[in-house]
Parts: structure tokens; C-alpha cells; sequence
């Protein structure tokens, strides 16, 4: 059985006691008994929030404090950078790579999400891999060659054994911060596409025991319908992440 988790991206969003006072909430509250959470604030504030986390709870697997972003060098005249070198020496757990944010604004190609998870995959952080297509993509019926490749340009050279440490999450561009949601049977199909392209890629046993999240809009409302499709093991929340109790009920929502 998969282990469900439930990823909060606080993205470019609250000051330092407004992220302290968040992760207090949560960590107080989050039941893991089901599912592994992660935080993800911004990086000027990870080591507030894992502090915070610690003086509450264990931090780990089941609960664990994420980045947003990283380099793919391990140090140097990279002004502004952050390695992961760094993140391991704070003792944060995961880093999300490849979101659809960081494509758009900051042109990131599939090679570079590449690099990055190369980069990753060679420490000890665990990456959660986006990938999802633009609403003039699928409406163009392009959704699966669009994650699909953006699935092969990340895992590129990436041997099995390291591909078996990933977290795959789907988050459709259209549905990011818009208010609309796939349907259900929409992020269950995708998923099931990706899942068939890890089988492909490497083999049944890493398809089936890789985590796919979904993130696109996921609300208390309707995560428990998102969360109950086959291959949907967690969500990436964006917005519903920086209220406690919306964030709670979607980790309770969690099977």
C-alpha cells in the first residue's frame, strides 16, 4: 500500500510569526496516523518552521519540513542559490522541483528539472517531481504527451534504484490558484497515465509503489472525492495550505 501524503507549498506567502504561528497549528493538530505531511514555506523561513515543528513534535518522515527549490551545483558563485548541502545541513527532509510556477516565471526546461533531481537524488532530500499540462494543452488533447514528457526529461538517466526515492505530484496549470479542479475522474486518469509510464520506464514494481500527488485548487471540500480515486496518494497544496484548519481537514481527509 502507498502511504498517502499531504505537501502544503506555502509559496511567496506570510511573514516570520505569521509562518511560526501557522506551523504551530498544524504540527499540534496533523494526525499522520494515515499520511505524511510536509510543510514547504519559503526558504527564508524553513529553519523557523522545522524549530518550531521540533520544539512540538518529531520531525521526519512522517512529518517534515520541505524546500521549494534548489540549485543543482553543490556550492559556488551562484548568487542567491540555495544547495542541498545547505537544506541537509538544517535537517530539511524533501524539496519540491519542477513546478509549474518556477517553469512559467522562472524558464525552467525539462533539463533543468533534470539537473536539479540529479542534483537531489545524490543527497538525502527526498523530491517531489511536478509535472501538468496548460488549459490550451488540454483542450488540444495534449495532456499526455505534455506529462509525459515532462516525466521522461526529469527522470533522464535516473537509475532505478535512485527513480524508487522520488514523489511524483500532477498539477494541472489550468487548475493552479484558478479555483477550477480536475474532476476527479480527470486527475485519476492522468495519474493512471503516469503510473503506466513508470512501469514503462523502469518497471511494475517502482509503478506501483510510486507516489503520485495531486495539486491543482485541492480544498477541504473536495479532497476527500480527489484523494479516494485509485492512484491519487496525496495532494500539493498551494492556497488551502496557509489556513490551519482548511490544511487539517485535507490531511484528515487523507486514506
Amino acid at each position: 500500500m502507498r502511504r498517502p501524503l499531504i505537501a502544503g507549498n506555502w509559496k511567496m506567502n506570510l511573514t516570520r510569526e505569521q509562518s511560526r504561528n501557522l506551523a504551530t497549528a498544524i504540527a499540534m493538530d496533523a494526525n499522520t496516523s494515515r499520511a505524511d505531511v510536509v510543510l514547504c514555506p519559503p526558504a527564508i523561513y524553513l529553519e523557523t518552521v522545522l524549530e518550531t515543528a521540533r520544539s512540538i513534535r518529531t520531525v521526519g518522515n512522517e512529518f517534515g519540513i520541505g524546500a521549494q527549490n534548489v540549485y543543482d551545483k553543490p556550492n559556488g558563485a551562484f548568487t542567491g542559490e540555495i544547495s542541498t548541502a545547505m537544506l541537509e545541513d538544517l535537517g530539511i527532509g524533501y524539496v519540491i522541483l519542477g513546478h509549474s510556477e518556477r517553469r512559467q516565471f522562472m524558464h525552467e526546461s525539462d533539463d533543468v528539472v533534470n539537473a536539479k533531481l540529479n542534483t537531489v537524488l545524490a543527497s538525502s532530500l527526498t523530491p517531489i517531481v511536478c509535472v501538468g499540462e496548460t488549459l490550451e494543452e488540454r483542450e488540444a488533447g495534449r495532456t499526455l504527451e505534455v506529462v509525459g514528457r515532462q516525466f521522461e526529461g526529469a527522470f533522464a538517466g535516473v537509475s532505478e534504484g535512485l527513480a524508487s526515492r522520488a514523489i511524483l505530484a500532477y498539477e494541472p496549470v489550468w487548475a493552479i490558484g484558478t479555483g477550477k479542479t480536475a474532476t476527479p475522474e480527470q486527475a485519476q486518469e492522468v495519474h493512471h497515465d503516469l503510473r503506466k509510464l513508470a512501469v514503462l520506464r523502469y518497471n511494475s514494481a517502482l509503478g506501483d509503489s510510486l507516489r503520485i500527488l495531486y495539486g491543482g485548487s485541492v480544498k477541504a471540500d473536495n479532497a476527500a472525492e480527489l484523494l479516494s480515486q485509485a492512484d491519487i496518494d496525496g495532494a500539493l497544496v498551494g492556497g488551502a495550505s496557509l489556513q490551519a484548519d482548511t490544511f487539517l481537514r485535507i490531511i484528515a481527509a487523507a486514506r
